[in-house]
C-alpha cells in the first residue's frame, strides 16, 4: 500500500540509508535529498531539546528543496546518557570511548523530527530507554572494526550486532531508535495542517 497523506508530495531530507528504510517500510510515498549541516549546537541547550534543535537546524537547510505543497521531513538523533550526549563518533578511539561508557547501562535515545512545508513548520521528539548488557573490551572492538559506526549516534545501531547481542530490553519505539519515530511521523503527518505557524 502506498502512504499518501493529504494527498500532499513527502520529501526526506536525509542521507541515511536507515531512514528511508523505515519511511518505506511505514508505506509512504517520498522522495530523497541529501542535506549536509553542521550538527552543533548551544552549550546552555537541555540535552532531550538537542535532537530536535538539529532537525530543525536541518530544516532551515532543507527549505531549499520545498516546492508547492510538498511536506519536506528532517530528523536527527542523539544517545544520552546522565549529563552526556553522544552523537556520531569522529573516529575508533571516539567510538570507543562512547561503547564503554554506555556498556552495562541504560541510557535514552532521542531523535526529534521536523516537519515543514511553505508557510509552516511543525517539530516533535521521540524518546526510547534502551538497556545495553556489559561489553568486554574485545567485544567492542570488534564491532567497531567490523560494523564501523561512525555515521551513528552513540556509537551503535539497534539492528546490528549490539541490538542483537547487546540490548536486554527497550522502552519505547524501535523505530526511533534506529532513527526515525514513524508512529508520531504518521500521526505528524495526519495532523500537519493543524499545526501552528513556526
Amino acid at each position: 500500500m502506498n502512504m499518501h497523506i493529504n494527498k500532499r508530495k513527502i520529501i526526506l531530507a536525509s542521507g541515511s540509508p536507515r531512514r528511508r528504510s523505515l519511511l518505506t517500510e511505514a508505506g509512504f510515498d517520498f522522495e530523497v535529498v541529501s542535506i549536509d549541516v553542521e550538527e552543533n549546537f548551544p552549550d546552555d541547550l537541555p540535552l532531550h531539546e538537542v535532537a530536535e534543535y538539529l532537525a530543525n537546524k536541518k530544516a532551515d537547510v532543507a527549505r531549499t528543496y520545498l516546492y508547492s505543497d510538498a511536506i519536506i521531513i528532517t530528523a536527527d538523533s542523539v544517545v544520552v546518557l546522565g549529563n552526556q550526549i553522544f552523537n556520531k563518533p569522529v573516529d575508533f578511539r571516539e567510538a570507543y570511548r562512547m561503547l564503554a561508557f554506555l556498556s552495562g547501562k541504560k541510557h535514552t535515545v532521542y531523535t526529534g523530527v521536523c516537519l515543514q512545508d511553505s508557510t509552516k513548520r511543525f517539530s516533535f521528539t521521540g524518546a526510547s530507554q534502551v538497556y545495553m548488557r556489559e561489553l568486554t573490551d574485545a567485544e567492542i572492538r570488534w564491532y567497531i572494526e567490523k560494523y564501523k559506526p561512525y555515521d551513528k549516534a552513540g556509537s551503535y545501531a539497534v539492528q546490528e550486532w549490539i541490538g542483537l547481542c547487546k540490548i536486554s530490553a527497550i522502552e519505547g519505539s524501535y523505530a526511533n531508535i534506529m532513527g526515525l519515530p514513524t508512529d508520531l511521523i504518521y500521526e505528524g503527518l495526519r495532523n500537519f495542517e493543524n499545526a501552528l505557524l513556526d
